[in-house]
């Protein structure tokens, strides 16, 4: 019975412990994207509307210096690589990952020419943000991990809901985003990658608010079935 107890109070404290990591990613992300956009209104004058790809810059290097610093201490496998590494993998991801967002914009619609070149370059680094380090952080080159999150869609414990599912509510957001753009009302906010980048990032925040819940609601669930 003393047994029974003590490992009901230690899988209590595991799902507090579990839960507090992930409100804590999820503040310090936020932070990290309203910072980026406070910096460039209100230090450098820049409005989104009217500049998106400077906007995007300062916000995806902000998001980009906290994301890789917080997930690198998340690695999953650190007996066969330290926390260094674990940056510099998503150092080398970040460019990796705004090639194929930025070839899934084109594809999907996306405007191309060099006018439009400087905000999909900040757009796509944005969401690779988003998707991509993360998961390089963390899983580095397991292709059984990325396969796991991404394509079959089966995270198993914490880490995984913290990398997954972020990334997979930025880019239903950013699809989400799209809807208002040919529509003839001439709005702003309608132009490339404006109403993208708000779909995406509410995307990647509902995201992190999800990933929460279902972690804590997972960890209660199996220290009920224990």
């Amino acid at each position: 019975m003393h047994q029974q107890k003590l490992k009901v109070g230690m899988a209590c404290s595991r799902c507090t412990e579990d839960g507090a990591i992930l409100f804590s990613l999820l503040v310090q992300c936020m932070m990290g994207l309203a910072f980026g956009f406070w910096m460039a209104f209100n230090l450098f004058s820049i409005s989104f509307i009217q500049d998106p790809a400077q906007t995007l810059c300062l916000v995806w290097v902000v998001e980009f210096l906290i994301a890789i610093l917080v997930y690198s201490l998340f690695c999953k496998y650190p007996d066969q690589c330290s926390y260094l590494r674990a940056v510099a993998r998503g150092l080398l991801s970040l460019p990796a990952g705004a090639l194929v967002n930025a070839f899934g914009a084109i594809v999907l619609g996306a405007p191309v020419g060099l006018q439009q070149f400087p905000k999909t370059l900040h757009w796509s680094l944005l969401m690779s943000t988003f998707t991509f380090v993360p998961a390089a952080c963390v899983y580095g080159t397991s292709w059984s991990d990325w396969n796991r999150i991404y394509v079959r869609l089966k995270p198993t414990g914490v880490t995984d809901f913290m990398v997954s599912l972020p990334a997979h509510g930025a880019v239903i957001g950013a699809w989400f985003g799209t809807w208002p753009m040919p529509l003839d009302w001439e709005r702003p906010w309608q132009d490339w990658p404006i109403c993208v980048t708000y779909g995406s990032v509410a995307g990647y925040i509902i995201g992190m608010v999800v990933s929460i819940v279902l972690s804590v609601a997972g960890d209660r669930k199996g220290l009920k079935t224990e």
